[in-house]
């Protein structure tokens, strides 16, 4: 009688292989996607604490501030605050002429760049975080506080109202929301097959 030799032959781990081959490579897509989400998300994240930064310091310093984002060469952004100098509240204006003062220098946000940036994803707009009954019109201006690019906080604990929207340019959406009665700052991701935010 013949026994059998322990151990696989090379026909079953060629076949192992190509088992394991094919589920890796229906599962990559899932996996880049899932991913680029988690990317959005982060770089939101990274965002609400910067604004909770710039409303602790209005608050502490009894100073009107604002932060201003900037976005450089190879999609690098960056962020700055600055302090309210001549009692009109910070503006654009002041700042290039240097009547409202850098108090924290720009620092590059570490989750944004290539693949995440300000803006929309591709394709149909999205709902209105505000009024779901109608989609967001000017989608080249993903920075809104009111007519602004600048978060606006005073010692108070208000701010200026507005949203961020940042993306991944393909499929993901968040946006961080600033409330200016309490100055509370909220994430919302875009649900887009629900199109609803959450």
């Amino acid at each position: 009688m013949r026994q059998r030799k322990a151990g696989f032959s090379m026909l079953d781990t060629m076949v192992t292989l190509a088992v394991i081959g094919l589920i890796a490579v229906l599962a990559l897509p899932s996996l880049f996607n899932w991913a680029s989400g988690l990317r959005v998300e982060l770089a939101a994240g990274e965002m609400a604490g910067i604004l909770h930064l710039a409303r602790g310091y209005s608050v502490r310093h009894h100073s009107k501030v604002a932060v201003k984002f900037r976005t450089g060469p190879g999609g690098v952004v960056t962020h700055a605050l600055y302090r309210d100098g001549d009692g009109d509240g910070v503006r654009s204006a002041d700042i290039a002429s240097g009547v409202d003062p850098e108090v924290r220098p720009p620092r590059r946000l570490a989750h944004f760049g290539r693949l995440i940036r300000f803006g929309f994803p591709a394709g149909e707009a999205p709902r209105d975080p505000g009024d779901p009954r109608r989609r967001l019109d000017r989608l080249e201006d993903p920075i809104r506080f009111n007519r602004s690019d600048l978060a606006s906080f005073n010692p108070r604990g208000t701010a200026t109202p507005g949203t961020i929207y940042l993306t991944d340019g393909r499929h993901h959406l968040s946006a961080v929301r600033v409330n200016n009665r309490s100055g509370k700052i909220s994430v919302l991701h875009y649900d887009r097959d629900a199109e609803i935010w959450r």
